[in-house]
Order: structure tokens, then sequence, then C-alpha cells
């Protein structure tokens, strides 16, 4: 019967090409709601808004790949429901397809904005399609708003002023990037965006939405009025789990998993946006994350136990956002430090390192113009894994952080 893979994104793809360089020799059926191949998405915020030429698809799997792998791959159809006694997974085409085991990657969806009326300029931006919407709408000097100052939206801030459109940015908490970025890089993305002239308004609501399809009129709680061409909705997402909860399986903040992946269901894992587990760095405190390398490292992981490796993730969590000429990059879980050292780069670029109660380096934080950070974040990431208490003099001072890693590293 094989392996199912419920969801074609990065996870699920990096998964399937993981079975078969593991030595699967079964079938390995891939599905995907989307009619395209899988494809990456970080691109959608970036380049798909920016290239001059008409952007193509950034595929991961081709379809010579697909051939050459011999994976089976269903795009353009969704999964209704999993018959966890029979073991077959029911399309909404009416197909039976029988497994062995299940892998539910099927990602996050955004957060819709409640009571918005419908029109072709409220942008949500998720699929290459959405992407493809929105750049054909940004042009130059026209007004794009953006609800909402997280990662996606500050991307698309970035991205539409670089077509040369005028930008608000509405951010309804105090300030932009409040979950989980330091307050120190978060003023720095903000005067980067207000540097290249984007209009950040913070601490403010939308109190009525009104749109046909030549503009969207934004009333907001400090009494301004926005007339917008178009409006990009990101704020935030919600992890796909209905197919999972419909089957019985256990969710919490999303499909519940433990440190293999597994679910509670016998034979049926869950990786990527969609699911949470425990991690064991942080006292086995359960996570869901969204970024690009968590769902391809569990894809790897789940496509390793698939067939029988039994290993816990503990993968140190990455996130990382391109804003203008200026890339910022986490490692860790910032929000676990009681302590914050700060260490300067030069040219503006700075990392902030954050300590638990014991001294233990949880997170680092960094910001710089192009790849100013890089090589400090990655030997944090090193620091971090390897459960390192340095001194906060030897983090703030010039020492070089690989110093600080124990000889075999």
């Amino acid at each position: 019967m094989g392996i199912i893979i419920v969801g074609a994104g990065e996870c699920g793809a990096r998964a399937a090409l993981s079975l078969r360089e593991n030595g699967y020799r079964h079938v390995i059926t891939l599905i995907g709601d989307e009619v395209h191949l899988p494809y990456e998405r970080p691109p959608l915020s970036k380049q798909i808004l920016l290239d001059a030429t008409e952007p193509k698809l950034p595929a991961i799997l081709s379809d010579i790949v697909l051939a050459e792998h011999a994976i089976r791959h269903i795009g353009g159809a969704s999964a209704d429901a999993i018959d966890t006694s029979g073991k077959h997974l029911l399309l909404s085409d009416g197909r039976a397809l029988p497994y062995d085991k299940l892998l539910l990657a099927t990602g996050a969806a955004p957060r819709r904005l409640p009571n918005a009326p419908v029109s072709s300029r409220i942008v949500y931006l998720r699929t290459i399609d959405d992407a493809l919407a929105l750049r054909s709408l940004v042009r130059a000097n026209m007004h794009v708003a953006v609800l909402g100052g997280g990662f996606i939206g500050l991307e698309v801030a970035a991205s539409a002023r670089g077509r040369g459109a005028r930008v608000t940015v509405i951010e309804s908490q105090e300030r932009i990037l409040k979950r989980g970025v330091p307050e120190p890089i978060a003023e720095t993305i903000t005067a980067l965006h207000q540097g290249n002239g984007v209009v950040v308004k913070c601490g403010v609501a939308v109190l009525g939405l009104e749109a046909d399809e030549q503009r969207v009129d934004i009333s907001l709680s400090d009494g301004d009025a926005i007339s917008a061409d178009v409006l990009v909705v990101g704020i935030g997402a919600q992890p796909r789990t209905e197919l999972a909860a419909r089957a019985g399986i256990a969710i919490d903040n999303g499909i519940a998993a433990n440190e293999r992946l597994e679910t509670s269901e016998r034979d049926i894992y869950a990786a990527g946006d969609c699911c949470s587990f425990p991690h064991p760095l942080y006292g086995g405190r359960r996570l869901r994350l969204e970024a690009w390398r968590n769902a391809q490292d569990q894809g790897i992981l789940a496509a390793a136990n698939l067939t029988g490796a039994a290993r816990s993730y503990q993968t140190v969590p990455y996130f990382w956002s391109d804003q203008f000429d200026h890339t910022l990059q986490i490692v860790g879980l910032a929000d676990e430090g009681r302590t914050v050292v700060r260490r300067d780069l030069g040219d503006g670029a700075f990392i902030l390192f954050h300590l638990d109660d014991q001294q233990r380096l949880v997170a680092a934080s960094g910001v710089g113009p192009g790849n100013k950070v890089a090589k400090d974040i990655k030997l944090s990431e090193l620091l971090i894994a390897g459960r390192i208490t340095p001194s906060t003099e030897a983090l703030a001072g010039n020492a070089n952080l690989k110093s600080l890693l124990p000889r075999a590293a």
C-alpha cells in the first residue's frame, strides 16, 4: 500500500524525497490541494513580487524528479477524511487510497479578517496564485496598505516599495514584530522601513472596512481614514488541523505530535506548520513553528521515522526574514531568556544573546545589512544546541564565538 503524504509544500516534498533517499521502495503518494508542482513559499513575498520579468514557479520537485524517484503526485485534490481503522485516505473526488503509514503535512492557512467585504483588492498571501494576483495589482505610485506588522506583512511592504508603490503598515500591537522578536531589533526594522518611505502605524485597530473592485477604504481607531488601491492582510496563520480533528487525532495548538512526530493515532505522523511538538532544549515545551527550515527538517525526520528510525526532533528553531537590504535572523527562543547581552558587529549590525537563569544560551537574535550577522548566528546555533553557558563578557566582546564551543565541535 505504501506511504501517503497529505500536503505538497516544503515539508511534504522533502519527506517524499527523503523516503527514497532512505531506501524506501514501496509506493509514495504526495497529495496537494493546489494544481501546481510542489514549490518554495519564501519567494512569494520577495522575489515573486520584485522580479522585473514574469516570475517562474519556484518548484521544489519537477515532473522529471518525481518520475525519477517514483513519487506519485496528485495535485488539485483535497483529503476529506481518514478511515483510521481501515487505513484509507478519502479524497474529495470519492477515491479511497489505502496506506500503511500516513504523514500529515497540511501546513497553515492565513488568518482571515472577520466580516471583510469580498473584493479582489483585499489580498491574503499564501500561494503562488495569491502572489501573482498581488503582483498584477502593485504598480508604481499606487497605495498599498498592509494590515499586520509581522514577517510576511513587512516583507510585502518592502517588496511593494521596491516596485515604487506608496505603503502604509497598520499594526494593532504597540510595535511591529511583537511575536518572538526582541524590541531593539523591531525598532531597527521600523527605522529601516521608515527610512525607505514606509508609513508605520502601530497601536491602531481597524474599525471599518469598505471595498469595491477599485479601492479599499479603511477607518482606524485613531481617527485616520486610509484609502488604498490594495489591502494585504497578514494577521497570522492558523494550523490546518481539520482533517486530523475529524479523524479523532489529538489537537493542541496544531496536530499534537510527540518528539518523534507521531500523532495520537498509530501509523499517522505530522510535521511542519500544522503540528506542535515538545522540544528537549526547552524542557519539553510544546512548540509550533511556522518556518521554512522547520518544515524542511521535520519532513526529513518524519521520513526517517516512517521507515523505522525512531529519532527525536532536536533541531534549534531558526527564523529569518529579508527586509530591504537587511536580514533578520533568530535562532532559539528569545522569550526563554532572562538576560540579554548585545554584541555590535559594525555597519549598524548587532546580535542579542539571550541567557536563561542558569546562564545557558537559549537564543540569539541578529539584524544587519546583507549577511553581516550570518556567521555569528550559525555559531550561536551550535552553542545553543550544545547547551553552553558562556560568559557575558565573551558574548559582548570581540572573542570569536567558535572559541566558546567544545573542542570536538
